[in-house]
């Protein structure tokens, strides 16, 4: 058979990738000829008689590697959501090849010359060669592209820079895998039904169905997050809970094949040393150059004030919560780490007689999709229709067709909402192909995928969801609107290729919506009865929604403080990583820590994911997205008029313009801190 991704068309619906069509062959030979292919347009770039333009050079150097970017996305994306270990293995023979791909290209100095000449010509001319601002922030992207790469070292540093790459490549891979694998290997068997004390029906029915899936009689109880958070939160088997907590939080710890420890060292390391090369203190002020806060005082500026604000509020929560448990089980009662799920829960169902599992009935996944999709058509009048003829990964995958409010085609939207074994943990949003026009001006559409791993339906119940996987869905569909409403003329900076401390904006945008009547009205129905969601429940929701706020903020900033003090390092780091997260905690966390925990070595977002020296982007996101929701709540949560600005001005908008520039057209102003403490309830 003819490898799929040679193919200049796949005769599917909106050109969809065939999933049942490819071959694990197929991605190493694409990937390989991919790489043969996007050498030779540089080759022929470089070799073009003509005086470098933007035309003949930027835009051509963009519009080149599109079999590589297209087999590579796929299989990459595929190793995150269904992998195998023959996967693995070709994911390790193939990272340092398209690593020294890549450097191959960073270090070509003609390549370079050509770029620079147009950046020098274009930036001397008072009318900037008359090139839109997408097209300047192209020309910009490129040119620090190289310099930022290390274009203009000396060959040495070069060669350090690739052996660094290579490394990496292979380092955050393991990192993965090991967490991956970690993850998989722990369960709970509980065999006796008295164990079961104080669990909801939902999750004994999950861990019998578990337990039956793998042939065994019992309950089964697994580390993937719709199985170990109810756990967590409603076993009054204190011993059981301690037993989940520990095997959670000393994931990548133990004296095996899967610990993560030196592989963390190994890339703060190689991080700090890549930053020096190039001429940085650190990491941090390496990356946070590109980024909207510019250096690492803006960053410890907002978390220090995030800090301040909100360490007398999380006092007093914390100080609830021990006083309720005293009050439960006596004085002499310490809290531990894996108590404050439970007692927290318990103190939640005091003071607002609700709780997780009330509301779940009212949550059933095919209802809360239909909420969500049916808030983006009362919004932007865009439609969903699910396709059956679309090619897919997984039997679990579900696909819409995604069309504006003319009928015009706007993205395929792929759906896998529930966890498997060769899946990875956690809620993404991600795309097999992005969003570009092509040379004569064709629009080529977005397929974006949603991977969530959502409470799975059992033998009795369909899947009925949490209002954190509510919160959930939302966020993630928010980065799938940010995709599917992309309109940029360049893929790179198309949709999600914005700054990392932007990127979160429409994503938590979405989440206001959560705890709002009128949204919630239109689709939380109770999976039995079909009664909608009581208007005092709802009231329940909206009093309770600051409940614990401040220790949720807390540890957001402890997290981000964390990933600063990693990746501020200017001397080579070998300190022992619990006693250092302990360290940097220290000011900042003020809720019980186990000595043999480390978050660390599965802290994913900062080791593998992207994140580095930007975990602050949360934070810093959600500065944007409370003044931003501000204005719908001025104007209307439903109100199209705000609606389309947002999606004129962020949405569709992409990376063709600095995110500030973009803010301040949408909002009229710049953003303050006070919309994010007034609707925490911190101020006034």
């Amino acid at each position: 058979m003819a490898n799929i991704f040679f193919n200049k068309t796949y005769g599917t619906p909106h050109e969809a990738f065939p999933f049942d069509k490819v071959t694990l062959h197929d991605y190493e030979e694409a990937i390989m000829a991919g790489i043969d292919e996007e050498n030779k347009e540089v080759a022929d770039i470089i070799d073009n008689p003509e005086t470098p333009t933007f035309q003949n050079t930027i835009e051509a150097f963009e519009r080149a590697g599109d079999l590589l970017g297209k087999s590579t996305e796929i299989f990459f994306e595929l190793l995150s959501c269904a992998t195998t270990d023959e996967m693995d293995e070709l994911s390790e023979k193939l990272s340092p090849i398209l690593s020294n791909h890549a450097n191959d290209i960073a270090f070509n100095k003609q390549m370079f010359e050509r770029v620079e000449y147009v950046y020098n010509e274009i930036n001397a001319r008072p009318d900037k060669g008359r090139l839109t601002p997408e097209q300047l922030t192209l020309l910009e992207d490129t040119y620090k592209g190289f310099t930022r790469c290390g274009v203009n070292l000396s060959q040495e540093k070069q060669s350090r820079l690739r052996e660094i790459s290579n490394e990496m490549s292979l380092l955050e891979l393991k990192f993965s895998q090991n967490k991956l694998k970690e993850t998989n290997a722990f369960t709970l068997l509980i065999t006796d039904e008295n164990e079961l004390a104080g669990l909801p029906d939902t999750a004994i029915e999950a861990a019998r169905l578990s337990a039956k899936e793998k042939n065994k009689d019992g309950w089964l109880f697994t580390l993937h997050s719709p199985s170990m958070i109810p756990f967590m939160t409603y076993s009054q088997r204190r011993d059981l809970r301690k037993t989940m907590y520990m095997a959670d939080n000393t994931l990548c710890t133990h004296n095996n094949k899967h610990n993560n420890t030196d592989v963390v060292k190994r890339i703060v390391n190689l991080c700090r040393e890549e930053a020096q090369i190039l001429g940085y203190k650190c990491y941090a002020d390496f990356v946070l150059e590109e980024r909207m806060a510019k250096n690492t005082n803006n960053v410890y500026d907002l978390l220090n004030k995030l800090k301040e604000a909100y360490t007398p509020t999380a006092h007093k929560e914390l100080n609830a919560i021990k006083t309720y448990a005293k009050e439960l089980e006596g004085d002499d009662f310490v809290l531990q780490p894996w108590d404050m799920g439970f007692y927290s829960n318990k103190l939640q169902q005091k003071e607002y007689n609700i709780d997780a599992e009330l509301l779940r009935p009212y949550f059933e996944l095919k209802n809360v999709k239909e909420g969500v999709f049916g808030l983006a058509t009362r919004l932007y009048g865009i439609t969903f229709t699910q396709r059956t003829d679309i090619p897919v990964y997984h039997k679990d995958v579900v696909v819409y067709e995604v069309n504006d409010s003319d009928g015009k085609y706007l993205a395929l939207l792929y759906c896998d909402f529930h966890p498997r074994s060769d899946k990875k943990s956690g809620a993404w949003m991600t795309s097999f192909k992005g969003q570009w026009k092509e040379v004569d001006g064709t629009d080529s559409r977005p397929h974006v995928l949603l991977a969530m791993n959502f409470t799975k339906p059992t033998e009795e119940k369909p899947a009925l969801l949490t209002l954190g996987e509510v919160e959930t869905f939302l966020h993630e569909f928010g980065h799938a609107l940010h995709e599917i409403f992309a309109d940029g003329t360049y893929g790179e900076l198309s949709g999600t290729n914005v700054d990392w401390d932007f990127v979160e904006l429409p994503s938590q945008f979405m989440e206001n919506f959560s705890i709002e009547k009128d949204f919630l009205a239109t689709f939380a129905r109770h999976f039995k009865t079909g009664e909608l969601i009581p208007d005092d429940i709802i009231d329940r929701i909206v009093k309770s929604r600051n409940f614990n706020i401040a220790l949720g903020c807390l540890r957001q900033v402890s997290y981000a403080l964390l990933d600063m003090a990693y990746y501020t390092k200017e001397e080579e780091f070998d300190e022992d990583l619990v006693e250092f997260e302990h360290k940097v905690w220290k000011e900042v966390l003020i809720t019980p820590i186990t000595a043999d925990t480390c978050i660390s070595v599965q802290f994913s977002h900062i080791m593998d994911g992207g994140y580095s020296a930007g975990y602050y982007s949360y934070k810093w996101a959600e500065v944007l997205d409370a003044d931003a929701f501000s204005v719908f709540k001025g104007n209307g949560i439903f109100d199209r008029e705000t609606a389309q600005s947002f999606r004129d001005n962020i949405l569709s908008k992409g990376g063709s313009e600095k995110p500030d520039v973009l803010y301040r057209r949408f909002r009229g102003c710049e953003p303050t801190i006070d919309a994010l403490l007034r609707r925490n309830g911190i101020i006034e």
